[in-house]
C-alpha cells in the first residue's frame, strides 16, 4: 500500500517539475531561432535570476508545506494552519526587491551577471519583465506545495503542466506571429505562474480543502522553521544559478561568449534532468513526513528504497539518451549551425550528464532527510552538492584540464557529496 500511495505522489510531481523546467527550455529553443547565439548567451546570463527567485520561493513554500504536514500528522491543526498565510505573505515580501530592480535597474543586474554591451542590448527587456514577475514565481511554490500536501497532487500537477503548455504556446505566438521577440518570451514565462496559481484555486475553493488563511502578522520564527526544512529545495534551485554564474565567468575567461552559449544549451538541458529528480524528491516528502509522524520505521525504509530506485532509473535513462543523441540535442538549439558551438556543446553535455548518476542518490538522500525533520543532514548534503563542492571543483579542475575541467566539475562535486551521503547513511539505516 505504501508503494501505491508513493506512486500517487511521485508521478504527478515528476510531471509537474519537468513541466516547470520546460519554461526555460522553451525559451531557449525559440530564442535561439529569433536571436541566435547572442540570445542564448543572454538567456544563460539571466538564468541565475530564475534560480534565485525559484530558490527563495521553494524554500518558503515547500519548507512551509513540509512543516504543515508534519504538524498535521502530529494532530497540531491550530499551529499547522498558520503556515500557509505565513508562506504567502513572506513570498510577497521577498519578491518586492526583485520587482523594484526590474522597474528601475535591469541593466545593472545584467552587468553584474557579466553581460557586455551587445548582450545587454539583446536581453534588457527580457530581464526587466522576468524581474517584475518574480513575486508570482515565488508565490507559485506556496500554492502548488500546499495543494500537493493537502492530498491533491494531481491538481498541483495539472497546474504546473497546463501553465507550462501555456508558456510554450505563447512563447511562439508572442515571439513570432506578434513579432515581440525576447519580450514576448519573457511575458509568456512571466504569466505562466499566474495561470498555475489560478488552477490551484480549484482546490482552495473546493470542499476538499483543509488549508485556512489565517489573518495573523507574518512570523519570523515560523519562517525560520520553514527555512530549515526548505533548505534542500532552496539549494536544489539556487545551485543551478550558482553553477551558471561560476561557469559563465570561467568560460568567458577561457574562450568567450560562444562557450557561454554552448553551456547555455547544456545548462538548460540539465534543468530538465534535475527537475525530474527533484520531482521524485518532492513526491516522497508528504508520504515520508506523514509516515515519520506515525513512527512507522518499516514503511519509512520502503519509501526511501522505492524513491531511490526510481531516481536511479531516471538518471540512467538520461545519461543513455544524452550519450546517444547529443548531436541531435545540440542541433535543436544551434539555429545558426555554428560548428564551434556544436564542438563545445556535444562533448560538454556528454561529460556533464554523467554527474546525474551520483546526483540521483544525493537528491533523494537530501529530500528524505528533509521530509523526516532532519534539517541538519539534509542541509549538509544540499549545500555540499549545490554550493560548496561545485564551486571548489569548478575553480580547480579548469586550471588543470581547461574547458573539459568545467564540464567535469558537476560529476566531481556530486561524487564528493555521494561519499558524504554514505557516511551519513551509516547513522541512519
Amino acid at each position: 500500500m505504501i508503494e501505491k500511495k508513493l506512486r500517487g505522489y511521485i508521478l504527478p510531481n515528476i510531471l509537474a517539475t519537468t513541466g516547470t523546467s520546460c519554461y526555460v527550455l522553451a525559451d531557449t529553443v525559440f530564442i535561439s531561432m529569433a536571436e541566435g547565439a547572442n540570445g542564448i548567451t543572454g538567456l544563460n546570463l539571466v538564468l541565475p535570476v530564475f534560480a534565485i527567485t525559484y530558490a527563495i520561493g521553494a524554500m518558503i513554500g515547500i519548507g512551509s508545506a513540509t512543516k504543515y504536514t508534519l504538524l498535521k500528522s502530529l494532530g497540531d491543526k491550530k499551529t499547522s494552519d498558520k503556515y500557509f498565510s505565513n508562506s504567502f505573505i513572506w513570498s510577497l515580501l521577498f519578491g518586492l526587491p526583485f520587482l523594484i530592480l526590474g522597474i528601475f535597474a535591469p541593466d545593472a543586474v545584467l552587468r553584474i551577471l557579466g553581460a557586455d554591451e551587445v548582450i545587454e542590448a539583446v536581453t534588457h527587456t527580457y530581464t526587466r519583465i522576468i524581474l517584475c514577475f518574480s513575486p508570482f514565481f515565488m508565490l507559485n511554490f506556496t500554492f502548488t506545495a500546499f495543494v500537493r500536501n493537502d492530498n491533491s497532487p494531481r491538481i498541483a500537477m495539472a497546474a504546473t503542466l497546463i501553465s507550462g503548455i501555456f508558456n510554450i504556446i505563447f512563447d511562439y505566438v508572442l515571439m513570432f506571429p506578434l513579432g515581440m521577440g525576447m519580450a514576448g518570451a519573457a511575458l509568456a514565462t512571466g504569466i505562466s505562474p499566474v495561470v498555475s496559481i489560478c488552477i490551484c484555486m480549484v482546490h482552495y475553493l473546493s470542499k476538499k480543502n483543509n488549508i485556512r488563511f489565517c489573518l495573523t502578522p507574518p512570523s519570523f520564527k515560523r519562517l525560520l522553521l520553514s527555512f530549515s526544512l526548505g533548505l534542500v529545495a532552496f539549494v536544489g534551485e539556487i545551485s543551478n544559478g550558482i553553477i551558471t554564474i561560476v561557469f559563465n565567468f570561467i568560460l568567458l575567461s577561457l574562450v568567450g561568449n560562444i562557450a557561454v552559449a554552448a553551456y547555455g544549451v547544456i545548462a538548460n538541458s540539465a534543468l530538465v534532468g534535475v527537475a525530474m529528480l527533484n520531482g521524485v524528491s518532492q513526491g516522497l516528502q508528504p508520504v515520508a513526513s506523514e509516515t515519520y509522524g506515525k513512527g512507522n520505521k518499516k514503511d519509512l525504509k520502503k519509501i526511501y528504497l522505492y524513491s531511490l530506485s526510481v531516481s536511479m532509473i531516471i538518471a540512467g535513462i538520461l545519461v543513455a539518451l544524452v550519450t546517444a543523441f547529443a548531436p541531435n540535442i545540440i542541433t535543436a538549439f544551434n539555429n545558426e549551425n555554428s560548428d564551434i558551438l556544436a564542438d563545445y556543446a556535444v562533448t560538454g553535455i556528454r561529460v556533464y550528464f554523467i554527474g546525474f548518476i551520483p546526483a540521483a542518490f544525493n537528491i533523494i538522500m537530501a529530500g528524505f532527510y528533509s521530509a523526516t525533520g532532519r534539517g541538519r543532514e539534509s542541509s549538509l548534503i544540499a549545500i555540499s552538492r549545490g554550493i560548496a563542492a561545485i564551486i571548489v571543483f569548478a575553480l580547480i579542475l579548469p586550471k588543470i584540464f581547461g574547458i573539459m575541467g568545467v564540464w567535469s566539475s558537476f560529476f566531481a562535486a556530486e561524487m564528493f557529496t555521494a561519499i558524504l551521503c554514505i557516511i551519513l547513511m551509516r547513522k541512519t539505516f
